[in-house]
């Protein structure tokens, strides 16, 4: 069996299971580079330790970051169980690039509003869900007008990291521009409709169950794409959703008009929203739950960006003289 239908079958299996588009060509990227490693020997012919081989070459020699790793790890045990029906031990003994623990990127209401005003138009609206209602990238750009509950002020967001569903917050706010917003929306639904398109994708066999539920409104994008494309899938035109790539550069052209010097991504707005709610005295449960965390574990982080500086901590430096009975009127030198 040569690699090219290895590959195809691969491709089957992944859409059988209904792994997203992304992944499934991330998946296949890292089967075709494990295979080229070994000589283009089939996968059949090689075991544990040729996987070992593989993750400790990119460790070492492409110095690739713990998550790309385990990407490449994921998608060569996925092919090993799920299309060559020979799992693999997960008993490796390759070199593991180890995962840095960082603190999450926080900005301060201040340049939060700041980074908002170099903001316009329908990149400023997805950019204020993303801080006001904790959405991912992801999350805010695949919104359908079904998942928008006006009358109650929340957001179901279907489908999130880990295939689960939540609901979070409508900000007051936004009520106003996200009508705006699909007002604009159904004009082109309705000119699409008008050009025999209009149809969007529907996920897993909800199409086949529901012929007509492409084409009608609730199932219709909230930000849909300006360009009609074709389905790599289906083949099938339909108008998707807006990029997220798209949503970066102008978040990143907005950070540097606004002259703010962290490194500012969309993902960055999630984090703001999640630190200014624990500010403002919510439980970190509550949190945990707007954000659609799996373990509150991974809301403890944001405790660990409210203790820094004078927030919660007060540095000696700045303690004053007289409480230790010294002269106040001797400040403090400075180095």
């Amino acid at each position: 069996m040569t690699p090219k239908p290895l590959l195809e079958e691969t491709r089957q299996v992944l859409r059988l299971k209904h792994y997203a588009l992304k992944t499934e060509y991330a998946y296949l990227n890292w089967i075709r580079r494990y295979i080229f490693f070994h000589g283009k020997r089939h996968p059949l012919h090689l075991g544990e330790t040729d996987l070992e081989a593989f993750l400790t070459h990119l460790a070492v020699k492409q110095n690739v970051a713990a998550a790309t790793q385990n990407q490449a790890l994921s998608a060569i045990l996925f092919l090993y169980k799920h299309v060559l029906h020979r799992p693999l031990s997960l008993e490796l003994n390759s070199v593991r690039a180890r995962r840095p623990k960082h603190l999450p990127t926080v900005l301060t209401r201040d340049e939060v509003r700041a980074l908002l005003v170099c903001l316009q138009g329908t990149s400023l609206l997805v950019a204020q869900l993303l801080y006001g209602s904790g959405l991912r990238i992801s999350e805010c750009l695949r919104l359908r007008i079904k998942q928008i509950d006006f009358a109650q002020q929340q957001l179901i967001v279907r489908d999130g990291k880990g295939g689960k569903d939540r609901v979070t917050i409508l900000p007051r706010a936004l009520v106003s521009p996200l009508r705006s917003q699909l007002s604009r929306t159904k004009r082109l639904h309705e000119a699409d409709l008008k050009h025999g398109l209009g149809a969007v994708y529907l996920p897993h066999a909800l199409e086949r169950k529901y012929p007509d539920a492409s084409r009608a409104w609730p199932w219709q994008w909230v930000f849909p794409s300006p360009q009609v494309s074709t389905d790599p899938r289906t083949g099938l035109q339909h108008r998707h959703h807006l990029t997220a790539s798209g949503m970066r550069k102008a978040v990143e052209r907005a950070a540097k008009l606004a002259d703010l010097n962290k490194h500012v991504t969309p993902h960055t707005l999630r984090h703001s929203f999640a630190t200014h709610l624990l500010e403002d005295g919510y439980d970190i449960r509550t949190v945990q739950d707007l954000l659609g965390h799996r373990h509150v574990q991974t809301t403890m982080i944001y405790t660990h960006v409210l203790n820094r500086g004078a927030m919660a901590v007060r540095s000696p430096l700045d303690k004053p003289a007289h409480a230790d009975g010294q002269n106040t009127s001797r400040p403090m030198p400075w180095p």
